[in-house]
């Protein structure tokens, strides 16, 4: 996915600006960057490659080469960013969040108009270079970015640096948060609110789908007031949200827990020793879970965080599994002869879950079984990019009904629809490949329940297909 944070103060912002970008490491895993604008020197920039490394150790030693009271930094799992532009709008820099399905053909169309690419990297487009010059293409920054929005297929935030201050603009149909903050100092914009109170930011708001917003030290501006529609993303508060952040005023741990609780609630056919959530999206689950079912919550897995990063960091499969099972040690002495409910966030390939149900087994667990936070993953997301996943065929519940069927594409609506005989027959399946005990997913209905929005504010689509395309309906999306 990836995750930014842009300031503008009466002070130098450096340290802030460090800092809050760093509270977005956990939404990235590739690429990193800085850039300050300051009235004598100019924009700032640096890129580094996170691959092996992790954001703080990058750029540490280089925060002194930074001048400015205004500054962005981004972490992202695509494209190395921020983009320094100079053009008729003036100077700026240009940081996204974006998952862009049709990169190439408008990279194509920007071609065909004569403009030309420069920031290829391993011979990619770059999709951050490519809103930039969609933006140019506006008469103002405003009718740029609403050029943008209306290209893109997939999704689109953006942060913009420029001159006199900042802009700051949420995805057309608020699929990823932007959150404004602010202090005496000034004012700052990030995708996690969690950026905020160790800098002394206090939440003032969320800003609305397709909402902009001009930033100054002194105040902010709507641009562009929010557009009708939104959808959010549901796997904000499932998976790769931070604990402690909140998207729309609701808080990530508080819908895990409650999820939890009315999972444990209604499975009173389930009997258990204790319950486990596997970290670190698996522990708000597992705790609300506990309360809700009346047994212990205890840690029978633990993470070793030190030297092992993300488990879908490396590229390569096999490696993902090593470092999985690297970093997730069980705890023989509380697993040993106990019938154990562990939660966790989501099953994608079940590579991972399969080798831990295994080791939970060798060490000594009795029965395992597994409650996820979710429905099962029957569609890929063309919206946001938070598996490695390049193909539906990856996912194993896809894979499970193309056995079924004879085809991945027959009957997705039934094996999506909650206790359908097809669902159930899928779950069933599920658990039989994994080795468990038993499987339970949340049920979609609970899960938007514990969000707390209405069904038509969320991005359900990976659990049962439905999506919102402004490309059918651009009179009502932007009106």
């Amino acid at each position: 996915m990836g995750g930014f944070f842009g300031t503008i103060q009466t002070r130098d912002c450096v340290n802030d600006l460090f800092y809050g970008t760093d509270y977005n490491s956990h939404l990235g895993t590739r690429r990193a960057g800085l850039v300050t604008f300051d009235e004598q020197k100019g924009f700032s920039r640096k890129i580094h490659a996170l691959e092996h490394d992790y954001f703080r150790s990058r750029f540490e030693n280089e925060l002194d080469e930074f001048v400015g009271c205004q500054g962005l930094g981004v972490i992202s799992d695509t494209d190395p960013q921020p983009i320094i532009v100079n053009s008729h709008l003036g100077r700026y820099a240009v940081v996204t969040v974006a998952h862009i399905n049709n990169l190439r053909q408008i990279a194509d169309e920007l071609l065909a108009e004569k403009m030309h690419l420069s920031e290829l990297s391993a011979n990619n487009i770059n999709p951050t270079e490519v809103v930039a010059l969609i933006i140019n293409m506006g008469s103002s920054f405003r009718e740029g970015i609403n050029l943008v929005f209306r290209k893109v297929r997939g999704s689109c935030s953006m942060l913009v640096l420029t001159e006199h201050g900042l802009l700051a603009a949420r995805d057309a149909l608020g699929r990823t948060p932007i959150v404004l903050g602010r202090k005496d100092e000034g004012w700052a914009a990030s995708s996690e609110t969690t950026s905020f109170p160790n800098l002394g930011f206090q939440q003032v708001r969320d800003l609305g789908p397709g909402e902009i917003v001009r930033i100054t030290a002194q105040g902010t501006e709507v641009v562009q007031p929010p557009f009708k529609r939104e959808q959010i993303c549901s796997f904000l508060w499932v998976y790769y949200g931070f604990p402690a952040s909140c998207y729309d005023g609701i808080n990530a741990e508080a819908v895990r827990e409650k999820n939890g609780r009315l999972m444990g609630e209604k499975d009173m056919e389930t009997d258990s020793d204790l319950v486990c959530g596997i970290p670190d999206s698996g522990v708000g689950m597992a705790l609300g879970y506990a309360e809700g079912r009346g047994v212990p919550y205890k840690r029978a897995v633990l993470k070793y965080t030190p030297t092992w990063p993300r488990s879908f960091t490396p590229t390569n499969q096999e490696r993902r599994r090593l470092v999985a099972k690297m970093k997730l040690i069980p705890n023989k002495a509380i697993l040993e002869g106990k019938r154990v409910v562990f939660c966790d966030d989501s099953i994608v390939r079940g590579t991972q879950l399969r080798d831990n149900v295994k080791e939970f087994f060798d060490n000594g667990a009795a029965e395992v079984h597994v409650r996820i936070s979710c429905p099962p993953l029957v569609y890929g997301c063309p919206f946001i990019g938070f598996t490695s996943s390049k193909s539906d065929m990856e996912l194993l519940a896809r894979q499970i009904i193309k056995d079924f069927e004879g085809d991945d594409q027959k009957n997705l609506e039934r094996y999506s629809e909650t206790d359908s005989p097809e669902y159930q027959r899928l779950v069933k399946e599920m658990a039989r490949r994994l080795g468990l005990s038993s499987l339970k997913f949340a049920r979609i209905e609970d899960l938007v329940e514990s969000i707390g929005l209405e069904k038509r504010q969320l991005c359900t689509h990976c659990f049962d297909g439905s999506s919102y395309d402004q490309a059918n309906d651009e009179g009502d999306f932007f009106g």
